[in-house]
């Protein structure tokens, strides 16, 4: 998975709130996958793709079938952090989602992922292609 800052075309910064952290002072495990839905929706935002829009007009939309988060470094309490986004795979009806936690304006790596999302018509649970308003709005392949 990648660790490498520049391997991110998007960053989103956040600040690690109090209501985040666990008795170690630490941000608690599941709040990674927030952090991770979090920086994907403002990705998506920042390139005008209306999730809400997708399902009104054409009855399609995402389901998570992965997530995995590896978890490198600790993230405290008001630390500001950059998480990284990168559509790493692109296929007929799923996308692969790399992402990485750094600290703000620094190159190491805290924490990295992977989601996967599934393309399918709402009440079917059945994949679908991913359709091309989506895949119009990922930026263009390295």
């Amino acid at each position: 998975m990648e660790t490498l800052r520049e391997q991110y075309p998007y960053f989103h910064r956040l600040r690690v709130r109090y209501s985040e952290i666990d008795g170690q002072g630490i941000v608690f495990n599941a709040h990674y996958l927030t952090y991770f839905d979090v920086a994907l929706t403002e990705f998506m935002r920042e390139r005008d793709f209306d999730f809400v829009e997708l399902v009104r007009s054409e009855q399609l939309d995402f389901h998570l079938v992965k997530s995995l988060v590896e978890y490198r470094l600790p993230i405290r309490m008001d630390q500001l952090i950059d998480i990284g986004v990168r559509a790493a795979r692109v296929g007929n009806s799923s996308v692969t989602w790399h992402l990485g936690i750094f600290p703000a304006d620094d190159a190491t790596c805290l924490a990295c992922g992977e989601i996967v999302w599934v393309c399918s018509k709402i009440g079917e649970h059945k994949s679908h292609p991913l359709p091309e308003v989506f895949r119009r709005s990922l930026p263009a392949p390295d």
